[in-house]
């Protein structure tokens, strides 16, 4: 793919199933944001994106996004419950009944285990409750297929865990498949299933194991004290 005359990446070719969450990792610069935004259609690309259900046929999947952050006033009065409400429906949220659409938002939160969240203010959220709010966000409707940008940056070492495990139990519950950025390879080595490593082009691509131990990510990341491999 190029802007202008600047390659952001190419010759980028791998599979993600459903039931997997697929980790994908690489530089600052690597093109691993602006590949997500391609899949989601923001960016114009070359190449071909084929989607495919259970039985081999070609199908439209429903996407959803979690971005690295979301941006607004912390002082502004919006609560987690006004959020949904502007997202899920065609009205202006004033004009909405709170009555209606509150049992849809508390089953959307309780996925993530946040519904004890719906009337706090956005502004008093931590960075994890804000992120696990997204993810409640990014699953109305179910997706087939995740895509998440960074959804932990900023978070602490609390946090990233709880999102994470939240990740793992959708995978396992929904059989949905997930495409994560991350630079937390601790997380990673535990969690992802498969790990494509992005460079301008794809330069590994398998289980966690294999792409960690490969010569191509030491070249990529060349004093990264990996993740050893854990003994089941």
């Amino acid at each position: 793919m190029k802007v202008g005359e600047l390659t952001i990446f190419e010759d980028v070719n791998f599979t993600i199933h459903c039931g997997e969450l697929t980790a994908l990792i690489g530089p600052n610069g690597a093109g691993k944001s602006t590949l997500l935004k391609s899949i989601l259609g923001e960016v114009a690309h070359s190449g071909t994106l084929n989607y495919f259900d259970a039985k081999g046929k070609h199908l439209r999947p429903i996407i959803g996004y979690v971005p690295q952050t979301l941006k607004f006033d912390a002082t502004s009065p919006t609560t987690v419950l006004d959020l949904f409400m502007a997202c899920l429906t065609a009205r202006p949220v004033w004009l909405c009944s709170s009555k209606f659409i509150r049992g849809r938002v508390t089953e959307n939160l309780r996925r993530v285990k946040a519904e004890h969240l719906i009337d706090r203010r956005l502004g008093a959220l931590s960075g994890g409750e804000l992120q696990r709010i997204l993810l409640a966000l990014a699953l109305d409707p179910l997706p087939d297929l995740l895509l998440l940008d960074e959804p932990i940056s900023g978070v602490d070492k609390i946090g990233m865990r709880i999102f994470y495990e939240l990740v793992a139990e959708l995978k396992a519950a929904e059989d949905m498949a997930i495409l994560l950025i991350s630079h937390d390879l601790d997380m990673l080595e535990r969690f992802a299933d498969r790990v494509i490593l992005l460079n301008k082009r794809v330069l590994k691509f398998g289980t966690v194991r294999e792409v960690f131990d490969s010569p191509e990510m030491r070249e990529v990341f060349q004093q990264k004290n990996f993740p050893a491999a854990r003994e089941e």
